[in-house]
């Protein structure tokens, strides 16, 4: 049967400017980091695509290591972007990024041109797409120079093989010489991708959540839900179903200590008296003050899409939650 999708899609969410640019976000994006992978359901993959888009999520976000395999998240995409989606490919921001090791050898990882720019053209490939919205360098890079890596997503933007240039994992410092160097290249930078939560709060400890949105630096924020953490998932102890069960990697079961347990059921606490979710919660709590532009969520069946969305609606905290929150979080 043939995608056509819901009418009514753009009516209940919001869409947020990134930084200073003329494109607008959604306050929820879908993240491809989990759940697209090779040993993945396509048809689960393809409803959660039709879920997110019908509930007006445009955004979807790659990076050419998703999976596993590596760059099979962005395959899986490629087929359902250019299969019943195609129609809409105008309506949808597309991204992707490099910066973590793809293939072997000097020339398949950090940030040096070489990598970079043979990187997004795999990606295009593999998606069946002649250009993505939002190129990223997924990570600082020490040994390489800034300007290099910045010139190389310039000349992307420039080949017409991105619309906007994008960082990811970056901190305040690098962040504003980036968009120094990205502003005298006249090329359109516009958001930084970030780890993001209740329970890890860097950005504004390094400053740079503050210096984003007074330069006009657009944010999204990943793992907004601390690898589950903050779900119900974890209130009475660790399920043998959980990722941390499953693969470690991400999320080690020595993190998951008496005292994070009793902040998550004292949160929760909170997300009940506001008619919410803890997960609920916690992604409203991202989007509390208009800082970020849009909170990345995952998620392994469209409902769970479906009950995330409606946090755009209830993002506004009253100052003794907020206190609450910041007492639990940080004690």
């Amino acid at each position: 049967m043939t995608y056509i999708a819901d009418e009514s899609r753009y009516e209940n969410m919001k869409y947020f400017r990134c930084g200073n640019s003329g494109l607008k976000l959604p306050g929820v994006s879908l993240g491809l980091w989990h759940n697209f992978g090779t040993n993945n359901n396509f048809e689960n993959m393809l409803a959660m695509c039709h879920t997110a888009f019908d509930a007006g999520i445009t955004h979807f976000d790659l990076a050419n290591n998703y999976g596993p395999v590596q760059g099979s998240a962005e395959e899986n995409f490629g087929k359902i972007i250019n299969g019943d989606m195609k129609p809409y490919r105008d309506e949808i921001v597309v991204s992707t990024k490099a910066g973590y090791e793809m293939w072997d050898g000097p020339y398949g990882n950090w940030g040096s041109r070489k990598y970079l720019l043979a990187s997004l053209d795999q990606s295009l490939k593999r998606m069946g797409l002649e250009y993505v919205d939002i190129f990223y360098h997924h990570r600082m890079d020490p040994a390489t120079p800034l300007e290099e890596s910045m010139m190389a997503l310039d000349t992307a933007v420039k080949q017409g093989k991105a619309l906007y240039a994008g960082i990811s994992n970056y901190d305040a410092k690098t962040t504003m010489k980036a968009m120094e160097i990205l502003k005298d290249l006249r090329c359109p930078f516009i958001i930084n991708q970030v780890r993001y939560s209740i329970f890890d709060r860097w950005i504004e400890e390094d400053g740079l959540k503050e210096s984003a949105s007074r330069e006009g630096c657009g944010l999204i924020a990943f793992s907004p839900l601390a690898q589950g953490l903050l779900t119900d998932k974890y209130l009475n102890g660790i399920p043998e179903d959980s990722r941390i069960k499953r693969d470690g990697r991400f999320l080690k079961e020595s993190a998951v200590t008496k005292e994070r347990l009793a902040q998550i059921k004292a949160l929760n606490e909170i997300a009940a008296e506001r008619g919410q979710s803890l997960a609920q919660m916690a992604l409203s709590w991202i989007l509390r003050d208009g800082d970020v532009t849009s909170v990345l969520i995952g998620a392994s069946k469209p409902e769970q899409i479906t009950e995330n969305v409606k946090i755009v609606e209830r993002t506004v905290f009253t100052q003794e939650e907020m206190r609450r929150i910041d007492e639990i979080s940080k004690g």
